[in-house]
């Protein structure tokens, strides 16, 4: 509705500028003091020959039989020429292409630089319809006559006169430079988009929503396909549109306008709808890396999505510039040259770009992982072209370059199946030998009952003696999947490590310089003594263990 009320308001504002009286009598080019008395048929030139046919079928000189001058071979009869020479009026009307008589060449031996022929096209937007010379007279082609029907009727599929049969009453009376009929056709048009934007709205909603559901993906409906239906029905609303503008048969001034606009605005809700169905898309690859078999990871997905939203917005800009008239071709060679100085300028920048694509490549990491490289510590939370996104263990985030990343060693700790837990037992030296064994069966225990410890690997000896103590060497491994969790793992044996050390009598080392008076008179001897066997050692680690 939105679109029609623009469609209205544009015609409103040259009704207020007078444009469309204003067109009726300079639509073609021609000097404004022609008069059907000064003008005569003359086929000598381009120039002339055009002006013969598009001249004599302005309203107020409309002479039908010498606008058909130009389509006379001898095989032609004039019924038929009259009727070709309408009809490609019409179609350059319908079309907005509008011709400037005085761009066309004046002379008679006029030769095309392309082809070398005697040739002449008046627009470069119908390459089938071309004037030639005949006989010191310019005519249009045979060809050109052979197309005008084709293209009369893709101009027009209903016929051009729909509207007028529609309003026969309405067919003579005139209103701000424009026919009663035409003014009715513009409010039906606009009652018709309408109804259609509606319709289809309601119906492709319906449909995307049914669809959606079968397939179990409800959360699609409402942020992501429903946006899409609108813009999918306002780009039928505007082909509809250019459909019937022609029947209006405008000034092919306005026409040009409104022309110029249909082909900027169809392919920009094109755009809009692939834009769109990016995002239904994105949200297909989630499903999809959720399952074990799948092979895509969490990071890539939002790659993918940028990397489609870009693609789709080059080419829909493409597209636009293309139907604008632009040349493409020579836009591309200018930004190839321009692009060679915007790399120099933008190396970081194109390093961190192929940077994101190597991460993307090799996967050194995902999303949610757990990394470490150099200074660099922290959950990866998103991988995006220019840079890493790192939540720290402070809470604050981190922006790395990929290029950076791509250039370094990275530690994923998030890809461990087990977290290592190494570190030296120091017992004193006075520690009996039957005891350290016994102590050393006791720690060996506590690893086999936690419930997180690996139980295939792990090492627990005495395998050193220091400066100033006896050290056992205690490596294990967690099975958690978190750093919490294995914090509090170790927690749990750490403190079962001093129990036992304190039920078995196990004094740890700590270096510090200890005089001792073996024999002080009067005081007994800070030496402990150590009175049990060996069997009553492991009795007393059993012991510890039954709980």
């Amino acid at each position: 509705m939105k679109k029609s009320l623009i469609f209205s308001l544009l015609l409103f504002c040259l009704h207020q500028t007078n444009l469309f009286g204003n067109l009726a009598q300079d639509q073609t080019g021609f000097d404004d003091n022609l008069s059907p008395e000064t003008v005569s048929v003359n086929l000598s030139t381009p120039f002339h020959a055009l002006r013969t046919h598009l001249y004599f079928l302005q309203p107020e000189s409309y002479d039908p039989e010498k606008a058909a001058q130009v389509f006379m071979y001898p095989d032609v009869r004039l019924e038929d020429a009259r009727e070709y020479a309408v009809r490609l009026k019409q179609v350059f009307d319908g079309k907005g292409y509008f011709i400037n008589t005085k761009d066309a060449p004046r002379e008679p031996n006029y030769t095309d630089t392309i082809s070398g022929l005697n040739l002449y096209l008046p627009t470069r937007h119908l390459p089938e319809i071309y004037l030639v010379k005949q006989d010191n007279r310019w005519l249009y082609s045979r060809e050109s006559i052979g197309a005008i029907d084709k293209l009369h009727r893709e101009v027009f599929p209903f016929g051009p006169d729909l509207l007028i049969n529609l309003f026969p009453y309405a067919g003579t009376r005139t209103f701000v430079g424009l026919y009663l009929w035409q003014h009715l056709g513009v409010l039906l048009i606009i009652l018709f988009s309408f109804l259609i934007h509606k319709l289809l709205s309601f119906i492709l909603s319906r449909l995307l929503y049914r669809g959606a559901h079968q397939l179990g993906y409800d959360r699609l409906v409402r942020p992501y396909l429903l946006p899409v239906a609108k813009p999918l029905s306002m780009f039928v609303v505007f082909v509809f549109i250019m459909v019937a503008f022609p029947l209006l048969q405008f000034p092919v001034e306005l026409a040009k306008y409104f022309t110029f606009f249909f082909k900027a605005i169809l392919p920009f809700f094109a755009t809009l709808v692939f834009y769109k169905l990016v995002d239904v898309f994105s949200l297909y690859l989630e499903k999809l890396s959720g399952r074990k078999d799948s092979g895509l990871d969490d990071h890539v997905i939002p790659i993918i999505r940028k990397v489609l939203r870009v693609f789709v917005v080059i080419v829909g800009g493409l597209f636009i510039l293309q139907n604008l008239d632009v040349n493409i071709t020579a836009l591309l060679a200018g930004l190839s040259i321009g692009g060679l100085a915007v790399a120099l300028a933008a190396q970081d920048t194109l390093k961190n770009f192929f940077g994101s694509l190597m991460i993307f490549i090799d996967k050194p990491f995902s999303v949610g992982h757990w990394i470490t490289s150099g200074e660099i510590d922290g959950t990866v939370e998103e991988v995006g072209f220019r840079s890493t996104r790192i939540r720290t263990f402070r809470n604050s985030l981190q922006y790395v370059p990929n290029g950076q990343l791509a250039d370094s060693a990275i530690d994923n700790h998030g890809l461990r199946e087990f977290r290592r837990f190494f570190m030296h037992i120091a017992i004193t030296y006075d520690t009996p030998p039957d005891l350290i064994e016994v102590f050393v069966q006791g720690l060996r225990k506590i690893v086999e009952q936690h419930s997180k410890t690996r139980k295939d690997f792990y090492i627990v000896e005495f395998n050193e003696m220091g400066d100033f103590s006896l050290r056992i060497m205690f490596y294990i491994f967690f099975a958690v999947p978190t750093w919490p969790e294995e914090l509090k793992a170790r927690h749990e044996v750490l403190i079962e490590i001093v129990r036992l050390a304190e039920r078995l009598g196990v004094r740890f080392a700590f270096p510090t310089s200890t005089l001792h008076m073996e024999n002080f008179p009067g005081r007994n001897s800070l030496t402990p003594r150590y009175d049990m066997t060996m069997s009553e050692f492991k009795q007393t680690m059993e012991s510890h263990f039954e709980k």
